[in-house]
């Protein structure tokens, strides 16, 4: 087994002290090559996943983040219970003051799909 895959199998999200935990401040963070698959076809699906917080004591590790989200590429799931996996999992792990996570699927048989999941009401 390589080194990533090995690497991505021992995947957990982590985290690190803020800095500046006293300050609101966003993190913007996009991530355009996510993939899982389809649970009912097992086709790949694509998407940018996008993780919008304002931390309050800690902050995510992007290397961990990164392997984290590429823990997906070969688990059947849909683009909804992905998107709001990602959101509990992330905020049980940070307590953010706010977050919002965004799965923007690419088209697939002529239909695109947006899944938003966050903290602050429409």
């Amino acid at each position: 087994m390589k080194y990533g895959t090995k690497a991505i199998k021992k995947a957990k999200l982590e985290v690190w002290d803020n800095p500046s935990p006293e300050r609101d401040y966003e993190i913007n963070i996009t991530f355009p090559e996510f993939t899982c698959l389809c649970p009912r076809s097992g086709y790949p699906d694509f998407a940018t996943i996008r993780i919008n917080y304002v931390p309050d004591k800690k902050i995510i590790e992007l290397k961990a983040l990164k392997l984290y989200l590429n823990s997906f590429r070969d688990v059947h799931i849909s683009h909804e219970e992905i998107t709001n996996k990602i959101y509990s999992e992330i905020k049980k792990a940070l307590k953010p003051r706010a977050l919002e996570v965004v799965g923007d699927f690419n088209p697939r048989g002529n239909m695109k799909t947006v899944i938003r999941v966050t903290s602050e009401q429409p």
